[in-house]
């Protein structure tokens, strides 16, 4: 049996890649672009920061737009624009234009999870959701990864001008393969067999009902909602640390050059790909085991997001250079390791009809993190000449967000979605 579905999901692995490779280059050569445009750490900060004020802004924009045009053409119009705009980059002449072309590059990359959680909704059972999603999503990380060597040997061969342009191709290519392969829903493809289509369209995690579903703001009141909005705040915290500061913090605290920072940095990306990867399946099977989507839910997020807080507030009291990578690796794994749970509870909770707009909106909120983290390191940093403050900063974020999870997802409230499984199936 041909199964299409998972097909969508390795064209969704490979966006993925793209994205995180297109947004990461800029923390690559950042050394070298705040060598050419006299950027200071502050200054530095403001523009790693305002990348994630549009992107922000339209993670809700393009998931309601996915919920009103498919999840397909909302993404397309995003790559072909963050393509376009990362190749714009080279083309930044100081602070402004550099500020400019960030923001704009934000917004386009902003309906990325979004769009993703609706396609991967619509095109697999709920009991495979979040082991898709995981699976869609760990190409992200990996093209972390890869855009350490890739950025820095283009930037040192050719200039960090000719960087941009070169990974900007790749998201044109990609959607070449996209707009011929990928239909916004199953029955629109025309080698879905039935039985795939009936596997699919079979199993949803709550009732399709078009009578069933409720405005936007019940949903972004229910306990599973919020906790999922702030538990991924502090998650994105972390992420957005790592993302944006911690290979300047390699080439300005632990002085390595641009090239040992840049495969200094391959580890934790590598071991980010395998978290992201088994995410999914730890979360699915540990649904499967308990029978509680929320239950499984909760336990991932408390063990995984815990563990990475924990890791990234101690990498900032280490001496060495190797403990400060090793801890970094770890909680790397650990934050991608939780990646899908997210998303899944998201699925768990919200019908299909507000799957984008209620997924966009839990994004939006998390990518504040964006917004602040970035800035306020660049801040403190600035201020005490170490990275210190910084470190403890993002692990205790991660810690309180967990410490929310706790509270909001109560038994209570997993019985009642249990009990509203069991009503929808009968």
């Amino acid at each position: 049996m041909t199964h299409i579905r998972w097909r969508i999901v390795l064209l969704l692995f490979i966006a993925g890649f793209i994205n995180y490779l297109d947004r990461s280059a800029l923390s690559v050569a950042a050394p070298a672009v705040a060598q050419e445009l006299h950027l200071a750490p502050a200054r530095m900060g403001l523009v790693f920061s305002t990348f994630f004020l549009g992107y922000a802004a339209f993670n809700f924009i393009g998931g309601w737009a996915a919920d009103r045009w498919g999840g397909k053409r909302v993404f397309s119009g995003a790559i072909l624009m963050w393509s376009l705009l990362c190749g714009a980059t080279g083309f930044a002449t100081g602070f402004g234009s550099l500020l400019a072309i960030r923001t704009l590059f934000g917004m386009a990359e902003g309906p990325l999870a979004a769009t993703i959680n609706k396609l991967v909704n619509n095109w697999f059972p709920h009991r495979e959701s979040a082991t898709a999603f995981g699976f869609a999503n760990c190409g992200l990380p990996l093209g972390g990864a890869v855009a350490g060597p890739v950025v820095a040997l283009l930037t040192q061969a050719y200039g960090w001008r000719i960087a941009f342009a070169g990974v900007a191709c790749f998201g044109l290519i990609w959607l070449a393969f996209w707009q011929v392969m990928a239909t916004d829903k199953p029955y629109q493809h025309p080698r879905v067999s039935g039985d795939e289509r009936l596997l699919i369209e079979s199993d949803r995690s709550v009732s399709e009902n078009p009578a069933d579903v409720q405005r936007l703001a019940f949903y972004l009141k229910q306990p599973a909602i919020i906790a999922a909005m702030i538990s991924y705040f502090g998650y994105s915290y972390i992420l957005f640390f790592f993302l944006t500061w911690f290979p300047s913090f390699l080439t300005m605290d632990r002085h390595l050059s641009l090239k040992s920072m840049s495969l200094a940095t391959v580890l934790p990306w590598l071991l980010g790909f395998i978290g992201y990867g088994l995410s999914g399946v730890l979360s699915d099977l540990v649904f499967r085991r308990t029978g509680n989507a929320f239950l499984a839910r909760k336990w991932v997020l408390i063990v995984c997001l815990g563990l990475a807080g924990v890791c990234v507030a101690l990498a900032g009291t280490v001496t060495t250079t190797a403990n400060a990578l090793l801890l970094m690796a770890i909680a790397v794994f650990a934050l991608y390791l939780s990646g899908s749970t997210y998303w899944a509870l998201i699925q768990d909770t919200v019908p299909n009809a507000k799957l984008g707009s209620v997924g966009g909106c839990v994004h939006s909120i998390a990518n504040c993190a964006g917004i602040i983290g970035p800035a306020v390191t660049g801040f403190l940093v600035q201020q005490s000449h170490t990275f210190f403050s910084a470190f403890v900063l993002a692990g205790g974020i991660a810690l309180a967000s967990v410490i929310a999870v706790a509270i909001l997802l109560r038994p209570r409230a997993a019985a009642r979605h249990k009990s509203n499984e069991a009503s929808i199936a009968g």
